[in-house]
């Protein structure tokens, strides 16, 4: 099974307690597609692009020789997951989930899934 952006996203808002999630492009920040509410998601995908760079320059300068999969932001009512899209060097899923409704592990292994099958 393959999912385009628009399906991944609906498939990511399936979960319990998701409230937004959006593919990023890392390069210029911009957003390939979003779903959902609670977040503004343009800010957010600005924002954690800057994330997403400083955490590969510190691995760069750390001379780290690994992948990122994922980051976990944990707010108090929150959770923001950062998945990067392997197949697609320069994007990643955004999703944010309410704390108290959502299952972390299933959250990250449907981040994971969708990551996976993305094709665009």
């Amino acid at each position: 099974m393959t999912f385009s952006i628009k399906t991944g996203l609906a498939d990511l808002l399936l979960a319990d307690g998701a409230l937004c999630a959006a593919i990023v492009d890392s390069d210029s920040g911009m957003m390939l597609g979003s779903a959902g509410t609670g977040v503004d998601l343009e800010m957010a995908a600005a924002g954690n692009t800057e994330v997403v760079r400083a955490k590969l320059k510190t691995m760069r300068q750390l001379g780290l020789n690994d992948d990122i999969e994922d980051m976990l932001i944990t707010l108090g009512k929150q959770y923001h997951i950062i998945r990067l899209v392997k197949s697609k060097p320069g994007v990643f899923i955004y999703y944010v989930l309410d704390r108290v409704k959502s299952n972390l592990a299933l959250a990250r292994r449907r981040a994971s899934d969708v990551e996976q099958q993305l094709t665009y």
